[in-house]
């Protein structure tokens, strides 16, 4: 194949549950797992020291679980210099299709999740997606992350989404109804391409890494709620 391959972290207690993964990832050409690790403290040394492009995150491990290892990753730079590297995109396993982890996985800087039970061809498609700069966000978990921040007092919006222009901001709605690039392009009459421009604009402004951090702030202050106007179909 041409070009580098993706460097895989697994993170998972069970060994035969890291084997399995690993086995599945390793028969792409494009995926390569630089490391094993069974608990989270495990996983943030690797991590650190072998700066992989994806680190597959188990919920729940012994000691130090996984959210914890995920902000610990995630997280405001330390002092120590590798903490301060680019961080690497982390999908969360669970077998657990909850509110509360997918909530605090998404909080904590997940680029999404997927459950141990999911298909093969669906981690593999994860791991590309987050590697690619992209999020896992089904309007499915989008709706259980909306339920819960409806829960928790909110902030005001930052004062860069004043910087916004209305098309920005119609992008920035559908972003965070769960809609794909594709679907926003449809809904708003205009190419792929453009939506991909204005999406790139909104990170800039707003600071955000990707699709997980624009649904959390726009459902974390609520800026949305009480815009009933529905985005102009003008390019």
């Amino acid at each position: 194949m041409n070009g580098p391959r993706l460097r895989v972290v697994i993170a998972d207690d069970q060994v035969l549950v890291r084997a399995g993964f690993r086995m599945i990832l390793e028969a792409q050409p494009d995926i390569e797992v630089v490391a094993e690790a069974a608990d989270g403290d495990a996983v943030v040394r690797l991590t650190r020291r072998l700066r992989p492009d994806v680190v597959l995150m188990d919920i729940r491990m012994p000691g130090v679980d996984g959210l914890e290892a995920t902000r610990r990753l995630l997280g405001p730079p330390s002092s120590d210099a590798s903490a301060a590297r680019t961080p690497p995109r982390i999908v969360i396993l669970t077998t657990f299709d909850l509110d509360e982890y997918v909530y605090e996985a998404l909080k904590a800087g997940a680029s999404g999740f997927v459950l141990k039970d999911d298909p093969p061809e669906q981690l593999i498609a994860a791991i590309r997606t987050v590697a690619a700069g992209d999020a896992l966000l089904s309007p499915a978990v989008t709706k259980r992350v909306i339920k819960q921040f409806t829960r928790i007092p909110r902030p005001e919006p930052p004062k860069e989404f004043d910087e916004l222009s209305e098309r920005e901001r119609d992008v920035f709605r559908l972003i965070a109804r769960g809609l794909s690039n594709g679907e926003i392009a449809q809904e708003l009459y205009i190419s792929d391409t453009t939506v991909k421009t204005h999406i790139t604009h909104i990170f800039q402004k707003l600071d955000l890494r990707d699709r997980v951090q624009a649904v959390v702030l726009a459902y974390q202050t609520g800026v949305f709620e009480t815009d009933a106007a529905q985005p102009s179909a003008r390019g």
